[in-house]
């Protein structure tokens, strides 16, 4: 299927080098995009400045650069639109969607059952704050009416929201606005068609859809992309302490990307400068060889 429309993304946090697993999720939806002669854009999610790393986001452009992974447009930086999420935050606040809430981390571990993405919310401040209390965070208030959206490569996906994740934070208590909200207010912003990403991922996309359905934004097309692990089994990234790609040996990443998304370089294209490794795979680029992976180990 073509789409002449294809608006693509990648969406990297600036909170430390660019790592394979990153690489991975670039390599895949930039590809996605080039197969559908759509445009691909790169989006600094730098929003929670706690945890980014001074020099990061500028360290993360030039290692795509040296990767030969070019952007259509300017690049958007999430610390900038900080004015949209309020105007977004307002719209829920209007339609009596958000509503603020006192509690602590603590008093929520204590009542909370685990869900799938974490602690589900109980609601205690879902009809009013307790007498004297002061609202901490803003929350949206979810329902029991299933969200369900199809997945290019993991299939059909059903989440009851209000008792699998339960009310969740849009603007946390240190004042700064949640992934949930921004991630919604920027991808309409771009007007993205296609969000292709890592599966780990795949349990926010709900979360996502409630708050377009909410601020009568589109949703786009979905792809969760196999995310790569260590050998404990835990996700590659700056948590689990992933080694930085080798930037000096852009080529030999690139073959390791394409044979982890299943693509099937040939052996003798490992020794291939990377212009020939990316003519190969605009050439080759299959998703269908992804069907039914959700997650492979590095390789």
């Amino acid at each position: 299927m073509e789409y002449s429309d294809y608006r693509g993304r990648f969406a990297p946090s600036p909170t430390g080098p660019l790592h394979f697993g990153s690489l991975i999720a670039a390599v895949g939806s930039y590809l996605e995009a080039k197969y559908h002669d759509g445009k691909w854009l790169v989006r600094m999610e730098d929003l929670d400045t706690p945890r980014s790393i001074a020099g990061a986001a500028d360290g993360i452009l030039r290692t795509l650069e040296g990767f030969g992974l070019f952007w259509d447009e300017a690049v958007l930086y999430q610390s900038q639109r900080t004015a949209a999420y309020e105007e977004a935050l307002h719209e829920l606040q209007r339609i009596g969607a958000a509503y603020p809430c006192a509690c602590t981390r603590r008093e929520i571990a204590d009542s909370a059952l685990h869900g799938i993405d974490g602690q589900i919310y109980p609601g205690t401040c879902r009809h009013g704050i307790a007498a004297g209390r002061t609202g901490r965070a803003w929350r949206v208030r979810t329902d029991n009416q299933p969200v369900a959206f199809n997945d290019a490569l993991q299939g059909r996906i059903i989440q009851h929201l209000e008792c699998e994740i339960g009310d969740f934070v849009v603007k946390r208590a240190d004042g700064l606005f949640a992934y949930q909200l921004a991630v919604v207010v920027d991808d309409a912003f771009q007007n993205i068609t296609h969000v292709v990403r890592g599966a780990d991922l795949l349990t926010s996309t709900p979360r996502q859809i409630h708050l377009q359905h909410l601020l009568r934004l589109p949703t786009p097309h979905y792809m969760h992309l196999p995310i790569a692990v260590n050998q404990a089994g835990e996700k590659l990234s700056k948590q689990t302490l992933a080694a930085p790609v080798e930037t000096g040996k852009p080529a030999a990443a690139l073959w390791h990307a394409l044979a982890f998304l299943q693509q099937q370089p040939p052996q003798e294209l490992q020794q291939a400068d990377l212009e020939t490794i990316w003519q190969w795979a605009h050439r080759n680029w299959r998703n269908e060889t992804l069907q039914g992976i959700s997650i492979l180990p590095a390789a």
